[in-house]
This record gives structure tokens, C-alpha cells and sequence, in this order.
């Protein structure tokens, strides 16, 4: 049996990631390693991890693309559900967040909103469906 963990993002500064997270979506954190290169959040059932671009790439002989705020983001995003998408969304973009798109109801009625985080990767905001 195979079960989604964690996901892991790569990041410059492992610590202000996690604190962004924290103030942006109220996040708990789990644990940063004593060096700082690695740290983990509780946000939910799936862990949400961060490493540093040098521990990531030890772990990677040819390198990876590496997230960059302002550029377009990566073709994958993370969904974070809330009954107060406006509530968070401005929340994000106060502790950091650039906004890319303000909330839309979907023709499903979920409401939906997209935010780039402090590291450049897509995150959306949503109704639970």
C-alpha cells in the first residue's frame, strides 16, 4: 500500500519559508533540523516539508529548476482549503504572498483563489468541495 506523505519544497532559506507558512495559513510547526536545511509543518493528513537548495542538491546529481518568486510558477500547485478564502488569501498576501488571481466562484460553487508564495510556488486558495 502506498500513502502521499509529504511534500517537499526547495527553497533558499528553510526557516522564513516555515514562518511564512505559519503567519500566512496558521500552519504548526513540526520540526527545523539543528543546521536549518530541512524543517516540516502540520497541515493536515500530508506533511508539508522544506529543504534548502543545497541539501536538495546533494540529493540530485543533475540539479533541478529552482522556484523563483515573480517568474511563472511551476505547473503544479498546492490547495489549501478554507471556509474563509478572502480571509486567508489577504492574509497571505499581508505576510508576503504576491496575488496572481482574486477569488472566483466556480461554476460548482467552490470559491477559488491563487496566490505565488514567498518562494514563487502556486498555491490556491479554496472552498472545501
Amino acid at each position: 500500500m502506498v500513502k502521499f506523505g509529504y511534500t517537499i519544497l526547495y527553497v533558499k532559506d528553510v526557516v522564513e519559508s516555515i514562518e511564512f507558512y505559519e503567519k500566512a495559513f496558521g500552519f504548526k510547526r513540526k520540526f527545523i533540523t539543528p543546521e536549518n536545511n530541512y524543517g516540516e509543518l502540520l497541515s493536515g493528513d500530508t506533511t508539508l516539508s522544506f529543504a534548502d537548495i543545497h541539501l536538495a542538491n546533494s540529493n540530485l546529481s543533475n540539479g533541478f529548476k529552482e522556484s523563483l518568486k515573480g517568474e511563472k510558477p511551476f505547473g503544479i500547485e498546492l490547495g489549501f482549503t478554507t471556509e474563509n478564502v478572502e480571509l486567508i488569501f489577504n492574509q497571505a498576501v499581508e505576510m508576503g504572498a504576491t496575488p496572481l488571481e482574486k477569488i472566483k466562484i466556480k461554476p460548482w460553487g467552490q470559491a477559488v483563489a491563487y496566490v505565488q508564495d514567498i518562494n514563487g510556488f502556486l498555491i490556491e486558495i479554496c472552498s472545501p468541495m
